[in-house]
């Protein structure tokens, strides 16, 4: 078997990777620095289409992290370069905050609720009922069905909350239709993000905390993975799945000397 080239960039998952909870994972800062100092292309990823890339960046820059706005990836960003791949210049009802709403804008979408051609599921922290029923009507009369990203909960202090894969699946069952993913596992949205930043899936890294979404999307785009312990997934859960992580890591130090 071929040996992989070395890397050359790096994609990684930010929660659970870098920050737990509102705080920094030790090593997340010196592992940030030293990819700045090196030069070597890179991007932050996030499957939450919630916040913008400038929001995302003042949130990390508060908790010590300097990421600059161009080195952000989203979900709500890839879906709205799929958009724009797909149907130029074309019309989306929105559910969802800022960053999705704003990712459409830029690339020139009108956001309706009167024919549009797509209905978009981000998001958000206050699903409605009224906004839910609204984009089952507008599915049933013809609008495709986008969603940003398929995670069924999402973290908070208190505990799990429902997220937008769980929504998707209640407008599915009531409309009978599948959306289309645009963010991880998709390996769609490591390759826009490649292209974003000029690299190439062969010398490329992904790391992550789940084996799901982050390693299964690495894995699929033909990037080398590694899997940090910091999140969710424990030693014990990696042996559940039929595909393993390039390696395995205790967290984001262990990986400082590799760039």
């Amino acid at each position: 078997m071929a040996e992989r080239k070395p890397i050359e960039s790096w994609l990684t998952d930010m929660d659970g990777v870098l920050i737990h909870e509102g705080v920094p994972i030790p090593g997340a800062d010196a592992f940030i620095k030293k990819l700045r100092e090196s030069g070597r292309p890179f991007l932050v990823l996030t499957n939450n289409s919630i916040y913008t890339a400038r929001d995302l960046h003042a949130r990390l820059q508060r908790m010590g992290l300097d990421v600059p706005v161009e080195n952000i990836w989203t979900s709500a960003l890839a879906t709205a370069q799929f958009l724009d791949d797909q149907r130029p210049g074309g019309t989306a009802y929105v559910i969802g905050e800022a960053g999705m709403t704003t990712a459409l804008h830029d690339i020139g979408y009108v956001l309706t609720d009167h024919e549009p051609d797509y209905v978009v599921l981000g998001e958000t922290r206050t699903y409605s009922f009224e906004a839910m029923t609204k984009a089952v009507r507008l599915i049933n009369g013809g609008a495709r069905f986008i969603c940003t990203n398929p995670d069924e909960t999402g973290p908070s202090a208190e505990g799990p909350l429902p997220a937008t894969g769980a929504v998707a699946a209640l407008i599915t069952k009531a409309t009978g239709k599948k959306p289309y993913f645009a963010g991880k596992p998709n390996p769609l949205m490591m390759r826009t993000g490649l292209n974003a930043i000029g690299a190439h899936s062969e010398t490329s890294a992904m790391i992550g905390d789940r084996m799901d979404t982050d390693v299964l999307a690495g894995l699929e785009a033909g990037m080398m993975t590694f899997l940090v312990l910091t999140g969710l997934t424990t030693p014990e859960d990696v042996e559940r799945y039929p595909y393993r992580p390039s390696k395995v890591v205790d967290s984001i130090a262990a990986l400082v000397d590799r760039v």
